[in-house]
């Protein structure tokens, strides 16, 4: 290989890189964790180190250019190296100190983490935790995340995952809110009732269809992504909520709506990054993290 050909600064095409993907300075100076100006100047440096333009400015906008464009996969599998150069080299770390993220749902970062966090901090006091609190499946491979807790088995090639059971939910109501809009004896009387969905989606209706439950669009009155509101929507008596069992049956505020019907499984698995697993400090999350949730 001739390295003399090699003309540019690799910082100055991650600066690129990721302004192409964020779609501005300012974005590309937060994901980064800089200043907007040192993103200009590190763009501004590869243009000229290039002798070509890379973005256009159109109103408050940048554009690619073409030789931008023909540019951007060239970076961004750079950038793809990059990040596989850190996982094995976070992979080979035997150091017990330092930072571990953690991705899960609301729900289980807020009812069933805790007490497996505070035993870690007590063993393990050198291990910081990240927790990365999100219904949406965070990319371990763009390392948005260590270890992430899903509901689904992993699908990429670089992942490995352990199921450790299949959890349960069901609907939960105040006994005010039953007292109000109840009796609810079968399933046909959920049609009277409110209950909470994640967006605006036909997902949740969806999905209860599957379960041979009649609901309606206009039943979902109230729409958040944030599952630890619609909780606390439905402890007010503020309609019907899903949630999992073991959350449900610790709440004296709420009781479980037609407990006759079929529960909803909800399959719980522990992901990392193949390379992550030959990390001591992210080994020693992981299992505490099989152990206590298993």
């Amino acid at each position: 290989m001739d390295w003399r050909s090699i003309r540019f600064d690799w910082n100055h095409a991650r600066a690129f890189l990721v302004t192409a993907e964020e779609g501005s300075y300012s974005a590309a100076a937060r994901a980064l964790g800089v200043s907007q100006p040192t993103i200009g100047r590190q763009v501004a440096a590869l243009e000229e180190e290039l002798g070509v333009a890379l973005f256009d400015r159109v109103g408050t906008r940048l554009q690619l250019t073409p030789s931008g464009t023909d540019l951007l996969e060239q970076v961004r599998a750079m950038g793809q190296a990059a990040t596989s150069a850190s996982l094995t080299a976070a992979g080979k770390s035997e150091a017990i100190e330092g930072t571990v993220a953690i991705t899960a749902s609301e729900a289980i970062s807020a009812f069933l983490l805790p007490p497996i966090l505070a035993r870690l901090r007590l063993e393990h006091p050198g291990i910081e935790i990240e927790l990365v609190t999100s219904n949406q499946i965070r990319d371990l491979h763009r390392r948005e995340a260590d270890i992430a807790i899903r509901n689904a088995r992993p699908t990429h090639p670089d992942l490995i995952g352990r199921k450790l059971r299949d959890a349960t939910g069901h609907f939960y109501a105040s006994p005010a809110y039953i007292e109000r809009v109840g009796p609810f004896d079968s399933a046909e009387d959920l049609l009277r009732a409110e209950l909470f969905a994640f967006d605006r989606s036909d997902m949740m209706i969806d999905a209860l269809h599957a379960m041979d439950i009649p609901v309606t669009r206009e039943q979902f009155p109230i729409v958040s992504p944030n599952h630890l509101v619609q909780w606390e929507l439905c402890k007010q008596g503020v309609g019907i909520c899903m949630m999992m069992d073991e959350v449900g049956a610790r709440e004296p505020a709420v009781v479980k709506v037609l407990p006759e019907l079929p529960s909803l499984p909800v399959p719980m698995w522990v992901v990392s990054h193949r390379e992550l697993r030959t990390s001591r400090r992210l080994r020693l999350v992981y299992d505490l993290l099989v152990q206590g949730l298993g």
